[in-house]
């Protein structure tokens, strides 16, 4: 019995109750509306403030948070679908599934981008200008997409290669490894989420030690470089939950074979929607500008009622 033919098998022994599929379905939906209501508010503040899409730093922080809204949307969407219709087309699933997993890499990749965004500016701050440009902000952004763009439809292109056309006619249990079966692709994964681990690990161990060694040399503000330094911490979580997930499921399904149900749902909320509803907090209200543009925007909206 291959991979996808033994998760269906599991999820079809082990379905949950009625009572259990709503209580999950709705905390779900709940958070999913209440994390996109918080990053709309952020997204509506830098468009109307010229400050913000003029700096490399908001411009970073605003793709992190589009690109968590397009995560978030069709997570729950395909949550919500395991639920109700179970089984859906191979080709739509494979669709869902391939722009989940782009933004699902992003994440990590932006926050290390922001991390050395941030280690510019605040050891080499008389460069930051000159290096830190909205072009190369842009391209840097570009160069994301097409990172997780090889990683991601090498996938697809292996798939199509090895299954048969009526695969794609097929209706399946919307999984990863349901729409991309075959054992070199999880292979594939596991390598390159290892590799992206690693380089992300390096880059903000690397910003780490070269702030606080800025810190203790007595550069300005010492307390947000210590802060930057506790955050980069969050960050560092958030991109081992992001990559960890696959090896993280595949070890708590041998452990826990008879709650499968309960442990995608509990890597699902750990990896996907947790690390979602802390950044918006951790980087738009945090910092000083941003909040307080935030907050004349939400009075503004309130004040006319």
């Amino acid at each position: 019995m291959n991979i996808s033919s033994a998760n269906v098998t599991v999820v079809l022994q082990y379905r949950d109750s009625f009572t259990k599929a709503v209580t999950k379905n709705v905390i779900v939906v709940v958070l999913g509306i209440s994390i996109n209501y918080i990053n709309a508010s952020l997204i509506h503040t830098f468009s109307k403030h010229q400050i913000f899409y003029r700096n490399p730093r908001y411009i970073l922080f605003i793709h992190l948070v589009v690109n968590d809204m397009i995560q978030v949307t069709l997570t729950v969407m395909l949550f919500v679908i395991s639920y109700t219709i179970y089984k859906i087309n191979v080709s739509v699933c494979c669709v869902f599934m391939l722009l989940a997993i782009f933004t699902t890499e992003n994440t990590p990749l932006n926050l290390a981008c922001m991390a050395v965004e941030c280690y510019i500016a605040v050891c080499i701050p008389l460069r930051h200008v000159q290096i830190c440009t909205i072009k190369r902000t842009l391209m840097l952004i570009g160069l994301i997409w097409t990172t997780t763009t090889f990683s991601v439809l090498s996938d697809l292109f292996i798939t199509l290669a090895t299954q048969p056309p009526g695969f794609f006619y097929s209706r399946v249990f919307c999984l990863r490894n349901n729409v991309f079966p075959h054992p070199i692709i999880t292979q594939k994964r596991d390598n390159t989420y290892l590799i992206f681990l690693v380089i992300v690990w390096i880059t903000i161990f690397y910003t780490y030690f070269r702030i606080l060694g800025a810190a203790k040399r007595g550069l300005k503000d010492i307390k947000k470089a210590r802060d930057t330094i506790i955050l980069h911490g969050f960050q560092l979580l958030l991109c081992m939950t992001s990559y960890a997930t696959p090896m993280l499921n595949d070890v708590l399904r041998q452990l826990f074979p008879m709650n499968q149900i309960d442990t995608l749902f509990a890597c699902y909320i750990i990896a996907q929607i947790l690390p979602r509803s802390l950044s918006p907090i951790i980087y738009g209200i945090r910092d000083k500008t941003f909040r307080r543009y935030l907050k004349t925007n939400l009075c503004w909206k309130v004040s006319p009622q």
